[in-house]
Order: structure tokens, then C-alpha cells, then sequence
């Protein structure tokens, strides 16, 4: 009896040590299951929250769209991906940042769908200038190069919605030159379609100094 005995008090610590192990893997199991939820549900929360982000983006392109369907549907103004584009053979001359005739009237159009867009969000309006790659061609040296002359361009464009209707607050101009073109500057035609001012809503918390990408411009 004695040795039988003594036979389960030896094997006693080894049933401890195995419970010991099964609770710490049982343990590890639940910590990994938990972290895999965690990551899951983490992943479905930033999706969903991606899927609205879309989901408002793409409202918030059908509105503009809709508030500017007289403009487009003149021909004169393109519209892609949230961005109003304007060809610089409508609103200037070469190598001139004056409004012509056609260019102020096309503006006159655009102001009041604008300005009611605007006025029902918080995002402001960024009017930009871009050029073709060519040397600016001024007799006059009214501007330093393209990038003074889109500067220049967009200013006067930004002037011009201002004074249609546009609250100056809502409103900025910002510069590019020859930058991010859109065509081949290696002939007339994609010169011509790099000439070119865009105007696109953006949200007004975006404006902060250490955040914009492109240079600012003051009203001066």
C-alpha cells in the first residue's frame, strides 16, 4: 500500500505541471483570439469608414456638378473628378492675365451656382494657374515668368468671382506655372490645353500654413 501510495504522490506534481501548461496555452489562445477580433474589427471600422468617405466625396461632386449643369452645358467649362476647368484661350490672350470678354461673361455664369454651393459647406474655393512650359513672351515685362504670369491669372480670375458675388473668405488663388501639366507642351494644341485655370472646392480645415501644397497667394 505503501508503494501505491507513493506512486500517485509522484505523479501528482506531474498533473499539476501538466493543468499549469494547458491553462497558459488555453490563456495564449484567448489573447490571440481577442488580438484577431481586435484587428478584424478594426479593419471593418476603417473600411466602413473608408466606404462613407466615398460615398460623401461622390455627393459631394454630383452637387457641384448639378449647381454648374447651365455652364457645362455650354461647352466652355469641363468638369472632372470634383475640378472645374476653364481653357486660358477663353478667359485671357496669350501671354496676358486681363480678362477678355468671353472669359468675364463665362465667369458672370459661374459665380451665382458657385456662390450658392459654397454657401451651404464648409470648403472654400481654390482658383489656380497653370501655363505651358514656354518662355513668357512680354514685351512689357509685366510678369517675371509662368510662374508669375498664373499667379497673376488666378488673382485676376479670384478678383473677378469676388466682385460677381463670391465672399472673399471663400475664395483663394494659388499658383503652379508650368507645373502638372496636362498635355505634351511638344506642340500648339497641348500647349494650348496646359494654359488653363482650374477652380475645385476643398475643405477649410485643409488651409492651415504648415498643410497647403501649393503657394498661397495674398489679395494684394
Amino acid at each position: 500500500m505503501e508503494e501505491i501510495h507513493g506512486g500517485i504522490e509522484d505523479s501528482a506534481p506531474a498533473w499539476g505541471v501538466f493543468g499549469d501548461l494547458m491553462s497558459g496555452l488555453l490563456g495564449a489562445f484567448v489573447l490571440i483570439l481577442v488580438g484577431v477580433l481586435g484587428v478584424q474589427l478594426q479593419l471593418a471600422s476603417t473600411l466602413e469608414a473608408e466606404v462613407h468617405k466615398r460615398r460623401m466625396e461622390e455627393q459631394r461632386r454630383e452637387a457641384l456638378e448639378k449647381a454648374l449643369a447651365v455652364p457645362l452645358a455650354s461647352g466652355r467649362v469641363t468638369f472632372d473628378d470634383g475640378r472645374i476647368g476653364i481653357s486660358g484661350s477663353v478667359l485671357f490672350a496669350l501671354n496676358s492675365a486681363e480678362l477678355q470678354v468671353e472669359g468675364r461673361q463665362l465667369l458672370q455664369s459661374l459665380a451665382p451656382p458657385l456662390a450658392a454651393y459654397l454657401g451651404t459647406r464648409e470648403e472654400m474655393l481654390m482658383v489656380s494657374g497653370f501655363t505651358d512650359d514656354r518662355p513668357v513672351l512680354d514685351g512689357n515685362r509685366r510678369f517675371a515668368d509662368n510662374w508669375d504670369l498664373s499667379a497673376q491669372r488666378a488673382l485676376t480670375v479670384t478678383r473677378a468671382l469676388i466682385e460677381e458675388g463670391l465672399p472673399s473668405s471663400s475664395i483663394f488663388a494659388a499658383a503652379f506655372g508650368p507645373e502638372q501639366p496636362v498635355a505634351s507642351n511638344d506642340d500648339a494644341e497641348g500647349r494650348s490645353r496646359n494654359r488653363r485655370v482650374e477652380m475645385a472646392p476643398v475643405p477649410k480645415a485643409a488651409q492651415k500654413p504648415a498643410d497647403k501644397a501649393p503657394e498661397r497667394l495674398a489679395d494684394r
